[in-house]
């Protein structure tokens, strides 16, 4: 079998293994073939040797989550993200065929009127207690009030599960870019994906035809913010993924919400910050793919009481897109360590910029959230004359039950925290 990778590329690796103990998989399971050299290796087998694809190879290569550590740490450069993308993209058209399950529902993500139709349903299996916690899905509304354009100045990628899930994040983002003065219009269903699913899954075609529909619904110069990791490195991805001049300038319009917000900090008051100890968890995208994560700290230390670093060096929290439901038992297993690392840090609650990760850490009980969350209620309480306390009763358990009863509303971007005056 051959995977239409360049032999140069291939060749970059020199099998030096300082990968190793950045890469999740081979942490967690000591294999060879769990590593990122050892993947490269399967691969020059298929390209160069003609060696067939085996069951332990697809397993191999599909069990990669990934995360793209490998490549921070890589001394010879590897653009291992590429490889291993390009091998699910072969694999996928010749010898190995994406459960049936994983197309449709990464088809439905395409189609936003039917997303939010599924939402419902889940947000009604919710109510009656159906769908089971462990999956990690938050809160879902059983209706959402749809964003609201305030202007011009930037576009906010609202993508496809963060804008069906998670849309109070978005409301987020707008109410602190609103404060500095920055008009929003979100995108909304004329970009209703970005294809870095179908990119990791190796339907790469279906990714393309996504990406050639995003740069043609967001014309001109206008900046791209992202408040999802795994969206903003795919968008920034955009140039070498169909390889044109067009993408290549429509990437170089995308930052993450909280890169661009940091670049403009002065325009942001300093109100009192929460009373509360944060630990910043990394997501894979923003840390070795868009290499922006220290915005995140630079955007969270004035609404915050401190900002906690975790020991893990930025390990994977075993999300990765869908991996958690394609690869449960490596997923949970790469999570611990994540846990373990967030219990040592004795933090009250973590900040995470990607959709992926929230739910993933969620589902095992971290209360989790978004930066943006975090500034926009500081700035919020500023104005209402509201101070948070991370000492009351609750303060381990983010937007738990009992806080969701009896929440304070402060219009229009309130969030149900437990308030003290």
């Amino acid at each position: 079998m051959t995977l239409g990778i360049d032999s140069d590329e291939l060749a970059a690796c020199v099998q030096c293994g300082l990968c190793l103990p950045h890469c999740p998989t081979f942490r967690v399971t000591g294999d060879e073939s769990q590593s990122p050299r050892g993947r490269i290796a399967l691969m020059r087998a298929l390209e160069n040797d003609g060696a067939p694809l085996t069951s332990e190879i697809a397993e191999a290569l599909d069990g990669c989550v990934v995360c793209r550590g490998c490549e921070t740490a890589c001394p010879s450069g590897v653009h291992y993200g590429h490889l291993i993308e390009r091998a699910r993209e072969a694999m996928a058209k010749t010898h190995r065929t994406t459960p049936w399950w994983e197309r449709v529902g990464l088809e439905v993500l395409t189609h936003p009127r039917l997303l939010r139709a599924g939402s419902a349903a889940l947000a009604g299996a919710q109510r009656v207690g159906l769908l089971p916690r462990r999956l990690g899905v938050p809160t879902l509304p059983l209706r959402q009030a749809p964003l609201v354009a305030t202007g011009e100045d930037v576009f906010l990628f609202t993508g496809c599960v963060m804008d069906a899930w998670q849309r109070d994040v978005h409301r987020d983002g707008q109410v602190v870019l609103a404060t500095a003065g920055v008009g929003v219009c979100p995108t909304g269903d004329r970009v209703p994906c970005c294809g870095a699913l179908h990119a990791h899954a190796g339907l790469t075609s279906r990714a393309r035809d996504l990406a050639r529909r995003a740069i043609a619904e967001l014309p001109g110069d206008r900046p791209i913010l992202v408040d999802s990791a795994g969206c903003g490195a795919a968008l920034k991805d955009y140039g070498h993924l169909l390889g044109t001049p067009q993408a290549h300038t429509f990437s170089a319009r995308v930052f993450d919400i909280s890169e661009w917000v940091a670049s403009r900090m002065d325009a942001l008051p300093r109100p009192e910050p929460l009373d509360l100890r944060v630990a910043v968890q990394d997501p894979c995208h923003l840390r070795h793919v868009q290499r922006v994560h220290l915005s995140v700290r630079q955007v969270l230390a004035p609404f915050v009481r401190e900002v906690v670093e975790l020991d893990d060096d930025g390990l994977c929290c075993g999300a990765g897109g869908a991996y958690s439901v394609v690869q449960p038992a490596l997923a949970t297993r790469i999570r611990e360590r994540k846990i373990a690392s967030i219990e040592r840090a004795q933090a009250d609650m973590v900040a995470s910029a990607n959709p992926g990760c929230a739910m993933h850490l969620g589902a095992a009980g971290v209360p989790t959230v978004h930066p943006m969350t975090l500034v926009a209620e500081a700035l919020v309480m500023r104005r209402s004359g509201v101070r948070f306390s991370s000492q009351a009763p609750v303060q381990r358990h983010f937007f738990p039950p009992a806080a969701r009863n009896h929440p304070i509303s402060i219009p229009p971007f309130s969030r149900t925290f437990q308030h003290v005056r």
